[in-house]
């Protein structure tokens, strides 16, 4: 059994899979999902897991280059784009319209659906690497 790390068979595999631009998206609850993208949904109930944790465990295990939020998250949940930005030091975080990001989820390699409700909490991470 893991000890340590990402416990979620699904996730795992796909972090340990990605390579360089490859992209992974954690949505809240609402986002749709493209067909065709493998979908990880690790929601159990409102708020669980919660965008912010998702983000910070994926933050610990995968390197990532850059980023891409919803701009209408700035005016509509500045709190968590706070929270983002807090977990993000150093790596650029790009805006888009929310229909340009949902248009961009049709490119990645899955989606990583949590129990949230903030509204526009959703981010593309940009897979780097590591040398």
């Amino acid at each position: 059994m893991k000890k340590i790390g990402t416990l979620n068979q699904g996730l795992s595999e796909v972090l340990a899979g990605m390579g360089h631009y490859d992209m992974l998206v954690i949505a809240d609850a609402g986002l749709p999902i493209p067909p065709g993208v493998r979908r990880i949904d690790l929601a159990l109930t409102a708020g669980v897991p919660g965008f912010v944790q998702t983000l910070a465990v994926i933050l610990s295990e995968l390197q990532v280059e850059s980023a891409v939020i919803a701009g209408e998250m700035e005016t509509s949940s500045p709190a968590l784009r706070e929270r983002i930005d807090g977990l993000l030091t150093g790596i650029p975080v790009d805006t888009v319209s929310h229909e340009e990001f949902k248009k961009l989820t049709r490119q990645a390699v899955a989606v990583v659906r949590t129990g949230e409700f903030t509204p526009y909490a959703n981010i593309i991470l940009k897979s780097g690497v590591v040398f």
